[in-house]
């Protein structure tokens, strides 16, 4: 069974950068469709982008349209969030998600359809 760890979190300045991390182990990567979510306190979780087996395919919320960046290097077992000028409302618990796919290109879009989650980052944003 996969498993997924984050890493990368932390406390940042409105404006800041930071990388998260998501490490998969116990299988291969390139199988799964990758997704990365959060949740606000007392919030809903939320999709923030995700990503294709491919890579090719990558679907961003519009909040975060032009700031973040997801990749993905399969030869790691890892993917990776590029998170720029970061802003208050960015602060949450990042999770990362997979879920295996047979096709190289598709997205999945809502957290119902990944089963596999790691324990999750926290971010924290101050202004």
């Amino acid at each position: 069974q996969v498993q997924l760890v984050e890493s990368g979190g932390g406390l940042v300045q409105a404006g800041d950068s930071l990388r998260l991390s998501c490490v998969a182990s116990g299988g291969t990567l390139s199988r799964f469709a990758m997704g990365w979510f959060r949740q606000a306190p007392g919030k809903q979780r939320e999709r923030v982008v995700t990503i294709s087996r491919s890579g090719t395919g990558v679907s961003y919320v519009d909040s975060v349209k032009d700031r973040f960046t997801i990749s993905r290097d399969n030869a790691k077992n890892t993917v990776y969030l590029q998170m720029n000028s970061l802003k208050p409302e960015d602060a949450a618990v990042y999770f990362c998600a997979a879920r295996s796919a047979l096709s190289m290109k598709s997205l999945y879009q809502t957290e119902f359809e990944y089963n596999i989650w790691g324990q999750g980052t926290q971010v924290t944003v101050s202004s």
